[in-house]
């Protein structure tokens, strides 16, 4: 049983850092008052954006590893301005913000489809991302080595610092307080002198740089091509955000959770010991997780209080 921990688990942590930095995204966002569930349009935008970063940079730059940062970095800046539309939407035309973010998901489907189609002649972009290494030294470590140090993406710790940063803002620093003050209660943000869409704004354009982020890594790390659809794990990463009560710690958990047990599904008919587990079981249990965890914790949830409430400011 150990031997095959220590077989998926890397490639489950690779599995979870996608879902945990699209989640964290969502965190912001929700944390500020603004429901996104438009994740999943913003990944594949950020996992288009970054595949066709590298097939255009890739005969430019003979620096492979400069090509991917920059893919990284397209990513993230294609996911704040295709976020700019749902906070415009959802913050100045007071629109309702399901509505929206199902408009971002539609559109992004097909927008990146009809791009890839035209700008490369076919609608799937294949690129070479990243490769796994071990961390020196650490790696050596008994157990916790081949865990955690052993075939790692550098992506990974980049998006760990990332997580420790903004659990940091969210908590210790001003903005924080005032991001988090205008998801409770915005009323009494305003009256205390905060500029209400100012930090609504700035929760939803990181959720969309997060979100970016966490379809380019998909990209350039496991998957290998882009197809024009992340599979569902915008959603999935949502309901990682709900199931981690919306704290960094708690969608660090959930999202580790999802990942083990969808990496478990994908490599199922490899390992013998799992073959025997009929493989449609082993792909659907995340899911069903998913719908028994909502339900069972729908009455304790500890959403922001005015999460999804537009919010009209006295002094526009």
């Amino acid at each position: 049983m150990w031997t095959i921990i220590e077989q998926i688990f890397p490639y489950a942590i690779a599995f979870t850092i996608p879902l945990l930095i699209t989640a964290l995204g969502g965190l912001f966002s929700e944390r500020s008052g603004v429901v996104n569930i438009g994740l999943e349009g913003l990944m594949i935008i950020g996992a288009f954006s970054s595949a066709i970063t590298v097939h255009f940079l890739s005969d430019i730059w003979k620096n492979d590893t400069a090509v991917l940062w920059a893919a990284l970095f397209a990513a993230m800046v294609a996911g704040i301005l295709f976020a700019t539309l749902h906070a415009f939407a959802s913050i100045n035309l007071s629109a309702n913000q399901i509505i929206s973010g199902v408009a971002i998901n539609l559109i992004a489907a097909a927008l990146t489809i009809f791009l890839a189609r035209n700008m490369t002649g076919s609608g799937n972009i294949g690129v070479r991302g990243f490769s796994p290494k071990s961390v020196p030294v650490l790696s050596e470590i008994p157990v916790l080595g081949n865990l955690f140090f052993t075939k790692t993406y550098p992506t990974t710790w980049f998006i760990l610092f990332i997580l420790f940063v903004s659990t940091f803002i969210l908590y210790k620093t001003r903005f924080g307080l005032r991001l988090r003050s205008c998801g409770e209660f915005p009323q009494a943000a305003e009256a205390a002198g905060i500029n209400v869409l100012r930090i609504r704004y700035a929760g939803v354009l990181i959720s969309g740089a997060f979100a970016g982020l966490g379809g380019a890594i998909i990209i350039l790390t496991y998957a290998g091509e882009f197809t024009g659809t992340v599979s569902g794990l915008g959603f999935l990463a949502l309901a990682s955000l709900i199931f981690g009560q919306w704290r960094p710690l708690g969608v660090l958990a959930a999202t580790f959770f999802f990942g083990f047990a969808s990496t478990i599904a994908n490599v199922s008919q490899v390992i013998p010991e799992l073959a025997v587990i009929p493989p449609i079981i082993l792909k659907i249990f995340p899911y069903v997780v998913t719908l028994i965890a909502l339900v069972v914790f729908s009455k304790s949830s500890q959403a922001p209080k005015a999460v999804g409430e537009p919010f009209d400011s006295a002094k526009r």
